[in-house]
């Protein structure tokens, strides 16, 4: 029509066609856009594991600016997305919820448990895991063919000389956690055991939840050839676990932020060990409470605090 001397006016106007969308030229993206756009591939693709919100997190840490909405379209578009994991089947009836002690602050209450997983050369190992329920700190991933009781206590021993002993550490009542050289070795540690009831897993939620990310996350990614090479792939998704995947119960903090955070709050019976300050008025945020409050007063003596 541009030949035969017709204008756009016209044109526009005999295929019904507004003269904006005639004119349009797309505009580039601008390049802090791109950056952040190259940032949020770069790594859906170095952690396939993890979803939208967490790398949405780990991208806004590394200074670019960009919403969660973006970052889901994103993956999508670059079909970056995590398939949905299948939901578990809920377990029926009445659940006491019952949880005998709440960590208050970092060292207060510790858990462990065992996960199993094999290798492609055949045989099984287990996996002795150790978590901080306060600051969700992954404490250790201990691997071996059999782990027995003796060996618990020498994992316990190593992390209680490299971060102190904790006040109360939880378990369910398998033999490993039983047995009387190691309640012994805990009594003299002066660390409460916390058994939950048999066949009550849900009062051990902390590290059952744990135990589920670190299989989807984790174990359900990778084959392991030799016990040596599991070692080392757990040993490297470990220090990831503490100080790279973002927790959403911690706010997208690490867990290794969170407990520097949190180790300001340590109340004085934990501080020597610690490295915390010896007030009772902080609270296990870092947040001042009035000391002339006696209702505060008696709540923190329950906890632990000495007034």
């Amino acid at each position: 029509m541009a030949r035969k001397g017709c204008s756009q006016r016209q044109a526009c106007r005999f295929f019904a066609l507004s003269r904006a969308t005639c004119r349009y030229r797309p505009r580039s993206p601008h390049p802090a856009r791109e950056r952040a756009d190259q940032a949020v591939v770069a790594l859906s693709l170095e952690h396939p594991e993890l979803g939208a919100d967490k790398i949405a997190a780990m991208a806004r840490r590394q200074g670019h600016r960009l919403g969660n909405r973006h970052v889901r379209e994103l993956r999508r578009d670059e079909c970056l997305t995590v398939p949905p994991r299948k939901p578990k089947q809920q377990r029926r009836g009445e659940s006491t919820g019952r949880h005998p002690q709440k960590a208050s602050y970092r060292g207060h209450v510790w858990t462990w448990d065992f996960i199993h997983d094999w290798t492609m050369k055949g045989g099984a190992f287990r996996v002795l895991s150790v978590v901080d329920e306060h600051t969700r700190e992954l404490l250790a991933l201990h691997v071996d063919r059999n782990i027995g009781s003796g060996k618990v206590r020498e994992v316990m021993e190593e992390l209680v000389a490299r971060h102190g002993a904790p006040g109360h550490i939880r378990s369910d009542n398998g033999p490993e956690f039983v047995a009387r050289s190691l309640q012994d070795w805990l009594a003299a540690a002066r660390i409460k055991t916390l058994y939950i009831e048999p066949g009550s897993p849900w009062q051990n939620g902390f590290v059952e939840s744990f135990h589920d990310k670190f299989r989807a996350e984790c174990l359900a990614r990778e084959l392991f050839y030799t016990l040596g090479e599991a070692r080392v792939v757990i040993g490297d998704w470990r220090r990831k676990y503490n100080r790279v995947r973002p927790h959403r119960s911690l706010g997208m903090q690490t867990p290794e932020e969170f407990a520097v955070k949190s180790a300001q709050g340590t109340p004085p019976g934990r501080a020597a060990e610690l490295g915390a300050p010896t007030s009772w008025e902080t609270h296990s945020r870092g947040n001042l409470l009035h000391p002339a409050s006696p209702r505060r007063k008696r709540k923190l003596e329950q906890q632990g605090y000495r007034t």
